[in-house]
């Protein structure tokens, strides 16, 4: 079903153009958190002393689409390939996000400003949902089987990345623009900035390879296949699976939008005045979480996936509790840096490997939609809410309950990972006999068996 690459350079390229997408997709997500600061005025009443509360909520309202995406977008791939999927959910993203770069205030309109910010996040949320799972199973099908976790682990290095591309995108404007010009429509060139990129990236994954096979595809289309991609077969074949993908991913989601998006934002804030200082700080130190990402694959294709998972959910459970109370103490450039490398350490663990541990799990025919809804479901209730949870319990001066809470998420995250993973066993991916890649052609015996 899925065809086995064993050009290394064929591989890689592959990955690369998946990569790109994803980087684009995941700059268009961390632009909000990035400029919010600068544009919540824009949409929210700055009297009100819950502005902040309610733009961080639009962002946590953006993952109740999440799990909607994994299901449109999943379905999409394990039926109709995984690069058309891909194409589509980028296309979504760049729509959505030039549309926010010319949204109307609320001086302008009102509260319809709010509001088609929000929608504009909604249909942000429902291609991101298709984005990881799809992209997290491309790039594990792509990657050669003695590099599968080095291959994998890029699409992190482009998730974070979209991170550190927002983040030099504001560093470039602090240091040109002043805060009110920034105010008034630095953010809007930053979401511009994503929209005109997507143009690029639609090209170069309209020219990826396919990764399911033709006869997987004629199957489906001839309705030999009626199984594949339904949600039927989702729930009641593969239901464990998808149970172990919601609680691997819960513990390692609401750490990393804390580690990555709460730590940024608390930096930010101890430093004040000096934003330059405090935007270089959160940009270097993001840029070496990328670079850690393809170390924690290559460390995984040598000693297996569950130590890396391991080694993450004992730091998460021990270091949390430090990050969330001293980085906001911290006025040192030096302190603060260490604080965030110690977290960003830790935090690879989990994110350099957890798309290709999911991946393994299912087989090709349900892969794609198996990944994208245990990843989205979990996502959407301990992701996309750790920021506002922080905000709201920072506003209530109950900030150890939220450390509390993340770190008993890590901590039960922490038992699936020594109970309920195995190393180095053969998985699906392993199992799975395939041909070499290619953008076009079919392959006869392949599509006898499948049809047989």
């Amino acid at each position: 079903m899925v065809r086995q690459e064993t050009n290394l350079s064929r591989a890689a390229w592959n990955t690369l153009k998946g990569c790109l997408g994803n980087l684009v997709e995941w700059y268009d997500v961390y632009t909000y958190t990035v400029f919010v600061s600068y544009f919540e005025s824009q949409f929210f009443d700055p009297a009100d002393t819950s502005s902040a509360v309610y733009a961080y909520a639009v962002f946590a309202i953006t993952f109740v689409m999440r799990p909607l995406g994994s299901w449109f977008f999943g379905r999409w791939a394990d039926r109709h390939g995984r690069r058309s999927a891909l194409t589509f959910s980028v296309t979504v993203m760049a729509m959505a996000s030039l549309v926010v770069a010319i949204l109307p205030t609320r001086d302008s309109i009102g509260v319809g400003a709010a509001l088609g910010l929000i929608l504009c996040r909604l249909v942000q949320g429902f291609a991101t949902g298709g984005e990881y799972g799809t992209s997290a199973t491309y790039m594990s099908e792509a990657a050669t089987a003695n590099r599968r976790g080095f291959l994998s682990s890029f699409q992190y290095v482009t998730l974070v990345g979209g991170q550190v591309l927002a983040q030099a995108v504001l560093l470039v404007e602090t240091a040109t623009m002043s805060e009110a010009d920034i105010t008034r429509y630095g953010w809007r060139i930053a979401f511009g900035i994503g929209g005109l990129s997507a143009v690029v990236v639609l090209w170069l994954r309209r020219t990826m390879d396919e990764s399911l096979t033709d006869a997987h595809l004629d199957a489906i289309r001839s309705g030999a296949d009626t199984t594949s991609g339904t949600l039927r077969s989702l729930l009641v074949d593969h239901w464990r699976p998808l149970l172990l993908v919601f609680l691997i991913t819960m513990g390692g989601t609401v750490c990393f939008y804390t580690y990555s998006v709460n730590a940024p934002a608390i930096v930010k804030k101890a430093f004040g005045a000096q934003s330059t200082t405090a935007t270089t700080i959160n940009l270097v130190a993001l840029l070496i979480l990328m670079c850690l990402q393809p170390i924690g694959g290559l460390v995984s294709d040598r000693v297996g996936r569950k130590p890396l998972l391991v080694f993450f959910g004992v730091g998460a459970v021990l270091y949390t509790w430090v990050l969330i109370t001293r980085l906001p103490k911290s006025h040192s450039p030096a302190t603060s840096m260490t604080l965030l490398l110690i977290g960003y350490v830790i935090l690879t663990g989990y994110t350099s490997i957890n798309a290709l541990v999911k991946s393994e799990l299912f087989p090709a025919h349900i892969r794609a939609l198996g990944v994208g809804m245990g990843y989205g479901l979990a996502n959407s209730v301990f992701g996309g809410t750790a920021p506002l949870i922080y905000v709201a319990a920072k506003q209530a001066g109950r900030v150890p309950w939220f450390i509390a809470y993340v770190t008993v998420l890590s901590f039960i995250s922490l038992l699936v990972y020594v109970f309920a993973l195995r190393n180095k066993d053969a998985t699906h991916l392993d199992r799975e006999q395939g041909h070499a890649w290619t953008s076009h052609g079919r392959d006869e015996e392949d599509r006898e068996q499948v049809l047989a």
